[in-house]
């Protein structure tokens, strides 16, 4: 019995991911559409960047709270860190459907580009996994909830971290 509905927001949650992946990318390379009178391209990065760093502290409280079984502590603060994903991925649509992309000019392309590849694919796959690691915990699917769980985690936290990073490296060109 519980398969069908499992099925069915499995079915949702794919949908829902391709969609916000295919806004990203859309927002990424097409026209700028959102203009934002007096915000300074660098304002949103910031932010984002801010954002990032939170969810990565909340991330690994959440962590450390689970391995200390304080479940409580550890889903209000998955829950936070949801919030802060987010706010954050609103702030980032609304940054790049205003304003072009910052092109990398530093010395270090080759740690900046590998690493902001293996940023973008892992954050794109990180939308569905968040969302049925999600799902599994609000179902009470804690075995399936945990399997999974063991990959978000460190992907949301490899994301988070090398957001705050591309940031960091692309902060002096904005």
């Amino acid at each position: 019995m519980a398969a069908a509905p499992e099925r069915r927001s499995t079915a949702w949650i794919w949908i829902a991911s391709t969609g916000l992946v295919g806004t990203i990318i859309f927002i990424n390379l097409g026209p700028k559409l959102v203009h934002l009178a007096g915000f300074a391209a660098s304002t949103l990065p910031k932010v984002n960047a801010s954002l990032n760093a939170v969810a990565a502290i909340l991330l690994t409280i959440s962590w450390l709270a689970i391995l200390r079984k304080r479940i409580t502590l550890h889903r209000r603060l998955m829950f936070a860190a949801l919030a802060t994903s987010t706010v954050f991925l609103i702030s980032y649509v609304v940054q790049h459907s205003s304003f072009p992309s910052v092109k990398y000019g530093g010395s270090l392309g080759w740690f900046y580009f590998p690493m902001l590849a293996s940023h973008i694919l892992l954050a794109a796959a990180l939308v569905p996994l968040v969302l049925i690691t999600l799902s599994r915990a609000l179902s009470a699917r804690f075995d399936k909830h945990r399997r999974i769980a063991r990959w978000t985690l460190p992907i949301w936290l490899y994301v988070s971290i090398t957001g705050v990073m591309v940031y960091l490296l692309c902060a002096p060109y904005y």
